[in-house]
């Protein structure tokens, strides 16, 4: 199984809502994807310009494969990452 925790801080206050909307729609697309074991996003209440993607892939490879699905091309790489700055996380569990 393959992990990734991604932390994107909106730029501008006024595009949160937007972003929110797009992050939802692109959790919705991802999940339906092959290879896709969980993708959730979450919006931080203690600082409203932060939202955390959660993502589980079976594997790298299915990873890799969404980056060229709909909801990568379509709406995270070309409407949400001009709004945002990006830290994302390969993570593995403790427990």
């Amino acid at each position: 199984m393959f992990h990734i925790n991604v932390w994107l801080t909106v730029k501008d206050a006024a595009h949160v809502g937007e972003v929110r909307t797009l992050l939802a729609e692109a959790a919705r697309l991802s999940r339906a994807e092959q290879g896709c074991c969980g993708f959730e996003v979450y919006h931080s209440q203690s600082d409203k310009q932060k939202f955390l993607l959660s993502e589980r892939w079976e594997s790298e490879q299915a990873w890799q494969n969404h980056r060229s699905e709909k909801a990568f091309t379509e709406i995270y790489q070309p409407k949400v990452l001009p709004l945002v700055e990006r830290e994302p996380h390969i993570c593995e569990p403790v427990a």
